[in-house]
């Protein structure tokens, strides 16, 4: 290294003892290759280049074996944890690696049978998938929203695995996510089980993301009984009980699960449809005790959840419209993507 690149490490402020610096390391689908071998050549390629000014990510290696066998490195979430874009010296951090294969099969439906019928009750996603790749990246919010999903459930699980007495310190692992549509909840749900998968994969072998489709739950079958719903969470249990599988359940729009019961006891919905929002939250409460779940709901209309539910969440985050300063920043990297694949010059 030159005098000049010795000065400037020299002059960086040291962020680092307080900051935990997270790298992603995507192995190419085609690699075999142990990723213990993989670490020790990322960390070579850190070391050559340690000094990043914030979130940075390499595609191109000078390095055969890193060329053959990883897609890209990426130094991420930078901006979670430091207020201001400043420069990094990685060789004083504490580096968090993290490497992960994208699946490329895509979702499956899990479907029900009731009389000849087949009944969509839910998608599912292997995690990590190609399909989530950038997502959490690309959404942009104001505030510290996603440091602090992220930093709630990665403490969730690490109580879960630690065996904290959930009497004394209550948690369940329920995330709710509230505000008008169009704000990106849903995708911020998708984004945050992806993202906790690829940081816990040293944990865990892969992640499950089962999206429950709320409106079949009140499909002409489902109002008829609750036994629907019981099936489909035996199937959400039988991917619970793969101790190297950390399972997310999503529930969109959760108000139309529980705006039922307000509606019976105004006397406009028949008892049956009570019953199947009373085995959802049943099911929910029985599923939750396990370590390695999380459960992810959004609702575009806060007023009428029901409270019963509400006070399952351990986190209500509020996703509202974007400030002018999110509006550019979004524009900005829409800008730069148009720019990075030459559409735009």
């Amino acid at each position: 290294m030159d005098e000049a690149a010795g000065d400037l490490k020299q002059a960086l402020p040291n962020v680092c003892d307080s900051v935990q610096i997270h790298v992603e390391v995507h192995q190419k689908s085609n690699s075999t290759s142990k990723k213990e071998d993989i670490r020790l050549s990322v960390l070579k390629l850190l070391n050559r280049h340690n000094i990043v000014f914030g979130d940075y990510t390499w595609t191109e290696f000078d390095d055969g074996f890193l060329n053959n066998n990883v897609q890209s490195v990426s130094i991420v979430d930078t901006e979670l944890k430091l207020k201001e874009r400043q420069p990094i010296n990685l060789s004083k951090c504490n580096l968090s690696i993290h490497i992960f294969h994208l699946n490329d099969e895509g979702p499956s439906t899990e479907n029900l049978e009731e009389e000849n019928e087949n009944i969509v009750a839910a998608n599912h996603w292997v995690l990590p998938t190609v399909e989530f790749h950038g997502l959490w990246e690309s959404l942009v919010y104001d505030t510290e929203v996603k440091s602090h999903l992220l930093d709630y459930v990665m403490t969730t699980l690490l109580f879960s695995d630690k065996n904290v007495d959930s009497n004394l310190i209550s948690w369940n692992r329920v995330v709710l996510l509230h505000g008008p549509p169009g704000t990106g909840k849903t995708s911020l749900c998708k984004a945050l089980a992806q993202k906790l998968t690829i940081r816990l994969s040293y944990r865990y072998r892969y992640g499950q993301l089962i999206e429950i489709n709320s409106h079949s739950l009140f499909s002409k079958w489902f109002s008829e009984s609750g036994k629907l719903v019981t099936k489909m969470f035996q199937k959400i249990q039988e991917l619970i009980d793969d101790k190297d599988a950390l399972v997310f359940v999503l529930i969109d729009e959760v108000e139309s699960l529980t705006a039922a019961r307000s509606a019976f006891r105004a006397g406009t919905e028949p008892s049956d449809a009570i019953r199947v929002v009373n085995a959802v939250l049943t099911q929910i409460d029985q599923i939750k005790r396990y370590p390695n779940v999380v459960i992810l709901t959004t609702s575009n209309i806060t007023e009428k959840i029901d409270t019963a539910f509400v006070d399952r969440a351990d986190i209500k985050q509020y996703i509202g419209p974007p400030s002018a300063a999110a509006v550019f920043r979004i524009y900005f990297s829409c800008l730069e993507e148009l720019m990075k694949s030459k559409t735009v010059e």
